[in-house]
């Protein structure tokens, strides 16, 4: 986990330095991306708030997306992660959105998706959208790996700004 404590640390110092600020909004990697990113000491500076958006009633509930707003979309899917994406940024009034959503394991998931897949999106002055395969079946593993690549897309996305 020591990669996911230094990228965490690093796109934290990004937007500390820039005084910028981001909310997100993840799913299969269960909460460990806003840990990493909460993890830096005065993280209250650019963390606004983070929910692990993993079932439709948390979409409703945390993000107050409807049916309709997804109607046609399939979660784990690029333009669902960029909807979850840009609605933290709105919610909370943020510079950045950062989200994720995938499939876990040890399986797949009920829309078709392989253990190991991920859709990640940042949604800020830049946009970036990637789906990530690593065709494993651990769990925990494929839960780093998802928090980590959305870190990496992250700290893209603010070099590009830069």
């Amino acid at each position: 986990m020591n990669e996911l404590w230094r990228l965490g640390e690093e796109a934290g110092q990004r937007l500390k330095d820039r005084k910028q600020t981001i909310a997100v909004a993840e799913s299969s990697s269960g909460g460990l991306l806003s840990a990493a990113l909460l993890a830096v000491p005065g993280a209250s500076a650019y963390f606004l708030s983070g929910a692990v958006v993993y079932t439709g009633r948390a979409r409703r509930k945390l993000m107050a997306l409807e049916a309709d707003a997804v109607e046609g979309m399939r979660s784990s899917s690029e333009p669902y992660a960029l909807l979850l994406a840009r609605t933290a940024k709105e919610r909370f009034r943020t510079d950045w959105g950062l989200s994720e959503t995938g499939a876990a394991g040890p399986t797949g998931n009920p829309y078709g998706d392989a253990a190991g897949h991920s859709c990640i999106a940042v949604s800020g002055p830049i946009e970036r959208v990637l789906t990530l395969e690593t065709a494993s079946p651990d769990r925990r593993a494929n839960m780093q790996a998802f928090a980590e690549e959305a870190l990496r897309a992250l700290i893209a996305a603010l070099d590009a700004q830069a």
